[in-house]
């Protein structure tokens, strides 16, 4: 059973950064691919950034060129860098482990605000 556990999340100001992780612990799939979501309108979490196995990020359009989605196999953690911080990026921000199925974390705050 994988278990992920999220952490870097809190308040950072417009402009600013912060670096999400999401450590996973159990029986990790090296196949496994990794990724963050965030909740949107109507209460649907959506793609922020993923990345495969092979290393192959994927980001979506609001992320992309300001969010860097990496992983480090040794230490079973993906990270997402988040830069250039906007209030809209104001969200609970879901780790996601995929491989046969499919193991969610409960969640991180992150807030942009001055």
């Amino acid at each position: 059973q994988v278990q992920l556990v999220e952490s870097g999340g809190g308040l950072a100001q417009p402009g600013g950064s912060l670096r999400l992780s999401c450590k996973a612990s159990g029986r990790i799939a090296s196949i496994a691919s990794m990724g963050w979501y965030r909740l949107a309108p109507g209460d649907k979490r959506v793609l922020v950034a993923s990345i495969s196995s092979n290393n192959i990020p994927l980001y979506a359009d609001s992320a992309e060129g300001r969010f860097t989605i990496s992983r480090d196999n040794a230490a079973n953690t993906v990270y997402l860098q988040m830069n250039s911080l906007k209030p809209e990026d104001t969200a609970v921000y879901y780790c996601r482990y995929s491989t046969y199925t499919t193991i969610w974390g409960h969640g991180i705050q992150v807030t942009v605000s001055s």
